[in-house]
């Protein structure tokens, strides 16, 4: 046998599946770093079929849905049932300096990334310094008070 039945290491495991641990957080685990002008973000979902895979965003928020089916038969007569399966899904709530318009999805060996791009107006840029002569600042000067 691989296992011997014991209802309080069911009911742990449960309450770990639902709740999740330190260690094994619920959900989707990911990775986020800006690189450049981007700012990147790699969720990892094995087992995802790229057709049960959602990505929506509206205003500021980021939605990441996914579905795992379990490939175990109804009749079958299950010994350990460890993985998790069902509906996934995660919310990024992303600032205004991103742009939101042009984010790129790639889903490679159960790892999804995503490329945000940091938006034209939230990048530092340079102003310049018009030079006028004093005699120009003078005559303006005058104009002014008259």
């Amino acid at each position: 046998m691989l296992l011997q039945h014991d209802p309080f290491r069911d009911l742990d495991r449960l309450t770990q599946q639902v709740f999740g641990t330190a260690a094994r957080p619920t959900g989707m685990q990911l990775d986020a770093w800006r690189e450049g002008d981007e700012f990147v973000v790699e969720l990892d979902l094995p087992g995802i079929d790229q057709d049960k895979l959602d990505i929506d965003v509206e205003r500021n928020v980021l939605t990441i849905r996914a579905e795992r089916l379990s490939r175990m038969p109804d009749a079958a007569n299950a010994v350990a049932t460890e993985r998790s399966w069902g509906v996934f899904s995660r919310q990024l709530v992303l600032g205004d300096a991103l742009d939101t318009e042009n984010v790129d999805a790639e889903y490679t060996a159960g790892v999804l990334r995503l490329r945000i791009p940091i938006a034209e107006r939230a990048k530092p840029r340079k102003i310049s310094i018009a030079r006028r002569d004093e005699a120009d600042y003078r005559e303006n000067e005058k104009s002014i008070s008259s």
